[in-house]
């Protein structure tokens, strides 16, 4: 693991993506029940942009923070496994079925590389679902600061998400670009999931590649950085250098211009984990940032 100035607590560890939105949802109190290690379930149906999104709220007896999971590319239904993680860990969760996945209406769109998977219009669109989702979990408990944890594709979203609802105070992000969707593009398929792709190539070659291959599809980019430099709230990205989906020098390179400008962003590398991050030590770390930044407060 390597640590990034500005997180030396990290060291103590040793092992190696509107309040008055007239979207708002409209939650919908269910049925309770209480698990083993009594974190207690409550099914929620909410409303963004006409389309009702059915998941859970996992509450622990004394939550210090409030997060709600945003997906990644693929079909993804409410996480359960990583949300009771996380409430077990003194956070209040809340997780949903994907739009069009699930429980939850809408169309869901992808995950073939090249559809409209990435395009502006479904990142904002499943942004305003993170933001619906964050009006709800306010709702719940206003006391609580709320924050943001995504993977990959998420990276795009969650910033777009945070500009947009000034009720988010933090942002968690595992293995999540900070490039441009067009760009991405031409990494991933640079690399085209060769497992051995760092073994045969330089970063300055994938940087070459990435800054003057064709587009193979023409649509708008979206660039994560125009949120991010809208933002002022705390960061922290969880990258593998392995990882052949997100080129992550590249996006620490630009995550430590936006630092040098004063953004309270951090970042951590993981020399042995590719793009799957979601892991026990990144897991562990995220928890524990998530406690230093809001028990500052």
């Amino acid at each position: 693991m390597k640590l990034v100035s500005g997180l030396i607590f990290l060291l103590f560890f040793t092992s190696g993506c509107v309040t008055n939105d007239n979207n708002l949802s409209r939650a919908s109190n269910q049925e309770k029940h209480e698990t083993k290690d009594s974190i207690l379930v409550k099914d929620i149906i909410f409303e963004s942009e006409g389309v009702k999104l059915v998941g859970n709220i996992y509450k622990p007896n004394d939550a210090k923070a409030a997060v709600v999971l945003v997906h990644g590319s693929d079909p993804v239904p409410r996480m359960t496994e990583l949300a009771e993680l996380l409430a077990k860990n003194g956070l209040l969760v809340l997780t949903y079925d994907k739009r069009g996945v699930g429980e939850s209406g809408g169309v869901y769109a992808g995950p073939q590389v090249g559809t409209n998977n990435i395009s502006v219009e479904n990142l904002n669109l499943l942004a305003k679902d993170a933001r619906a989702a964050i009006n709800v979990i306010h709702q719940h408990d206003d006391e609580l600061p709320i924050g943001l944890i995504g993977a990959s594709q998420a990276g795009w979203i969650i910033p777009i998400t945070a500009v947009q609802n000034p009720l988010v105070e933090f942002m968690v992000l595992f293995s999540s670009p900070t490039i441009t969707t067009l760009e991405q593009l031409r990494f991933q398929f640079y690399t085209d999931g060769r497992e051995d792709f760092w073994e045969n190539h330089t970063d300055e070659t994938a940087r070459k590649h990435i800054k003057n291959a064709p587009d193979r599809y023409q649509f708008k980019a979206t660039d994560p950085k125009d949120s991010l430099n809208d933002l002022s709230i705390p960061g922290l990205w969880l990258f593998g250098e392995k990882d052949i989906q997100v080129p992550v020098k590249m996006c620490m390179e630009q995550l430590n211009v936006l630092k040098a400008q004063g953004k309270p962003f951090e970042y951590v590398l993981f020399p042995s984990l590719g793009h799957n991050t979601n892991k026990t030590e990144p897991l562990d770390i995220a928890i524990h940032w998530i406690n230093q930044i809001t028990q500052s407060d």
